[in-house]
């Protein structure tokens, strides 16, 4: 490989983490929160292990992060019907709120930092952005 080409199993890891880094920091949400906040909206409430079982990480990690949201009224615990000595935790109309004001800025970021790709490149993008992280899932 001539050495003026980037070494690819060097750049591709710095470079997912520059974007890891970049887009968390332009949000209102970070990361964490954003992706509770999100899993909460698309599958409704949830008891702890659920979450970390959707969100692959553990346990304690969704009651560390879920424990400010709950503090800014973002998220709830709600009884479960089944058996109301449990919980679970559900999106607040302040969380809903929240969650889409954060999406359409990330919407309006993305459209912005990808205005002068083509709509293939667009596409390609997409699909190799969602084959990685799907590569990532699986891994588990």
């Amino acid at each position: 490989m001539p050495s003026d080409v980037p070494d690819f199993d060097c750049q591709l890891p710095y470079q997912v983490a520059v974007f890891a880094r970049r887009i968390g920091a332009a949000g209102e949400l970070d990361r964490a929160a954003f992706l509770l906040l999100d899993q909460l909206a698309a599958d409704g409430p949830a008891n702890v292990k659920t979450l970390a079982a959707a969100l692959g990480v553990d346990s304690s990690t969704v009651t560390r992060q879920a424990a400010p949201l709950l503090r800014e009224r973002l998220l709830s615990r709600v009884p479960y019907p089944a058996d109301r000595r449990s919980v679970r935790l559900a999106l607040t109309p302040a969380g809903a709120g929240r969650l889409a004001r954060e999406r359409d800025r990330r919407r309006r970021l993305i459209a912005e930092l990808t205005a002068d790709w083509t709509p293939e490149e667009r596409t390609v993008f997409c699909a190799l952005l969602e084959r990685f992280n799907d590569g990532l899932r699986n891994r588990r």
